[in-house]
C-alpha cells in the first residue's frame, strides 16, 4: 500500500480538484486507489454506501476514483451550526457538538479514529490519496492537529504542498510554510506543485526555479487553470462569489445565500442549462423581481436562517413573487421554510425555539435528533430521479396529501401547491435526473438541453485527469508515494 498527502500554503488553492484529478488520473492507469480527508470542516456533505455522511468534496474523489463513497474517506466531518460551534461527524454518524472552548482537546482524542479509518482504506486499495485541510502553516494550529501534520506523522505520509499563482505571492507561500513550520513537520513535504497558472509556462520558469532553491523540495509540476474543474461540484469560495448575468435572453433563477447554506450543489445542473441563469442573492441585495423562480436551499440551522432571512427583507421579496405567479423551490431547510412552524422543543439547533415560516406549504416541521441519512430514488414531475436525504427533522400537514415525489420504497415526500408553483422536498441531487430538471424548467417557460449531469461531472474529470497528466510528474508522485515518506 502506498500514500501521499496533498496539502496547501492556504485555503481554496485546489487541493479538492487537484486530489480528485490525481484520483481519476491513477484510475484511469488502472491503479486502484481511494482518497481520505482525515478531518474535514463543510456543510456540504453526501451520503455514502454505508448509510453515513462525508464532504461533497470527498464524494467528488470517490466518484473520481471510480468507487462507492464510504465514511472512513473522511472520518471527521465538522458542520458549522454557529459561530463557535460545530456539529461533530465521526465515522459519518453525528457524535455532538465542538465548540472553540474544547476544539483542540477533543479534535487530539480523534487520532486513533482517523487512523481506523485510514487503515481499513488502505486495505482495499494500491494507493491512498491524502488531502489536507487549510494550511499547515497555520502553526497555532498545531497543537492536537489531525487534519495535517499530525496526520501525516502519524501515518509516516509523504507530502506535496500546494501554491496558488492564481492569488499572487506563491513563491512566499510555499517557502515562508517551510519557514515557519517546525523541521519534524516540514522534513514530511517532499516537493511542490505550483497550480492555477494562467498564460505561458516560460514566464514562471525563473519563479519555479527558485522555489526549488529556496526550499530545497523539487518542484512536481506547473498546473495551469483548467477549465473542466469549472464542471465539477461547487467549491464555498466559488459559487457563492458569482453575481447576476445580465443576459436577458436567460430566465433567472435566484437563490438567497444565508448564512449556513448547504448542499447548494444541488443547484450545479441548472446552472449549466442554457436558457437560465441561476444567480447567488448576497445578503443587502434584494432578490430580484423578474427572476422566474427562487430556490431555498439546504441549511445546516434552519431556524436561525429564516430569522436572518427576514432580517434581510427576502420574506417580502419572496411573497411578492409568489403573488406575482413566480415558481419557488424549496430543499430540505428551504422546504421546512415554506411552511408554516418549524419548531426545535429539544434545542437541536441550539436553544429551544421555534419560528413562523412563509406559510406558502400547509406544513409544519418538528426537529428531532434522529437524522435521517439514506440514498433514495423514486419519481417526481413525471420523471424518474435518484438523490438523497439528510436531515433532523419531521415535516407533516395537509400539504403533504399533494407529495413531491412517490419514492422507490413506497413513502410520498415533500409537497406541492394547489396551483404547482411552490414545491417542498427533502431529496437533494435529484435536479441531476434530466427529465425532471425538464420538468421545472418546463414551468417557467425555459427549454432544458436534458444534458445528463453526471456524465457530465464524469467527462469533467477526465478532462481535469488528462491535464494533470500532461502537466504533473505523476510517476515521480507515484514513485513518492511508494517511497512511505523515506
Amino acid at each position: 500500500m502506498a500514500g501521499l498527502m496533498v496539502q496547501g500554503t492556504g485555503s481554496d488553492v485546489g487541493k479538492s480538484v487537484l486530489v480528485a484529478g490525481l484520483c481519476r488520473a491513477l484510475a484511469n492507469r488502472g491503479v486502484s486507489v481511494l482518497p481520505f480527508k482525515p478531518q474535514n470542516m463543510s456543510n456540504n456533505a453526501a451520503v455514502t454506501v454505508d448509510g453515513g455522511e462525508i464532504g461533497r468534496a470527498q464524494a467528488l474523489q470517490a466518484l473520481a476514483a471510480r468507487a462507492d463513497p464510504h465514511s472512513d474517506m473522511n472520518p471527521v466531518l465538522l458542520k458549522p451550526q454557529a459561530d463557535r460551534t460545530s456539529q461533530l461527524i465521526v465515522h459519518g454518524r453525528v457524535r455532538g457538538t465542538l465548540g472553540s472552548e474544547n476544539f483542540r482537546e477533543d479534535r487530539r482524542g480523534l487520532l486513533p479514529e482517523v487512523m481506523e479509518s485510514y487503515g481499513r482504506l488502505s486495505q482495499r486499495c494500491q494507493i491512498v490519496v491524502v488531502e489536507g485541510a487549510g494550511s499547515p502553516a497555520e502553526i497555532n494550529l498545531r497543537e492536537g492537529d489531525i487534519a495535517n501534520m499530525g496526520f501525516a506523522r502519524a501515518a509516516g505520509m509523504p507530502v506535496v504542498l500546494v501554491g496558488d499563482i492564481d492569488r499572487g505571492g506563491v513563491i512566499a507561500a510555499l517557502a515562508g510554510t517551510q519557514a515557519v513550520l517546525a523541521p519534524e513537520d516540514a522534513a514530511m513535504i517532499r516537493g511542490f506543485i505550483v497550480n492555477k497558472f494562467r498564460g505561458d509556462p516560460a514566464l514562471f520558469a525563473d519563479g519555479y526555479t527558485m522555489i526549488e532553491r529556496l526550499t530545497g523540495w523539487p518542484g512536481f509540476g506547473l498546473v495551469p487553470w483548467i477549465p473542466a474543474a469549472a464542471r465539477l461540484p461547487s467549491e464555498d469560495a466559488v459559487i457563492l462569489e458569482r453575481g447576476i448575468d445580465s443576459d436577458p435572453r436567460r430566465k433567472l433563477i435566484a437563490c438567497p445565500i444565508l448564512p449556513r447554506i448547504a448542499n447548494f450543489d444541488d443547484l450545479d445542473p441548472l446552472r449549466q442549462e442554457p436558457e437560465v441563469q441561476v444567480a447567488m442573492i448576497p445578503p443587502g441585495t434584494a432578490i430580484p423581481h423578474h427572476a422566474e423562480m427562487i430556490v431555498l436551499p439546504g441549511s445546516k440551522t434552519t431556524i436561525a436562517d429564516m430569522t436572518f432571512l427576514r432580517d434581510q427583507g427576502w420574506d417580502i421579496d419572496i411573497l411578492a413573487h409568489r403573488r406575482r405567479g413566480g415558481m419557488i423551490l424549496g430543499i430540505c431547510g428551504g422546504f421546512q421554510m415554506l411552511g408554516w412552524r418549524i419548531a426545535d422543543p429539544m434545542g437541536i439547533e441550539g436553544a429551544t425555539q421555534e419560528s413562523t415560516g412563509l406559510g406558502l406549504l400547509d406544513v409544519e416541521t418538528k426537529l428531532h435528533p434522529a437524522k435521517a441519512l439514506r440514498r433514495v430514488s423514486g419519481t417526481a414531475l413525471g420523471a424518474a430521479f435518484t438523490g438523497y436525504e439528510m436531515h433532523m427533522g419531521e415535516t407533516r400537514g395537509a400539504g403533504t396529501a399533494m407529495p413531491f415525489a412517490d419514492m422507490a420504497d413506497g413513502r410520498t415526500e415533500g409537497a406541492i401547491s394547489a396551483d404547482g408553483r411552490v414545491l417542498g422536498t427533502y431529496c437533494h441531487g435529484l435536479l441531476a435526473a434530466p427529465e425532471l430538471r425538464a420538468a421545472l424548467l418546463a414551468r417557467v417557460g425555459a427549454r432544458s438541453d436534458r444534458a445528463d449531469h453526471n456524465r457530465t461531472v464524469d467527462a469533467a474529470l477526465d478532462e481535469l485527469a488528462a491535464g494533470l497528466e500532461a502537466h504533473l510528474d505523476i510517476d515521480g508522485l507515484l514513485a513518492l508515494a511508494h517511497s512511505g515518506g523515506a
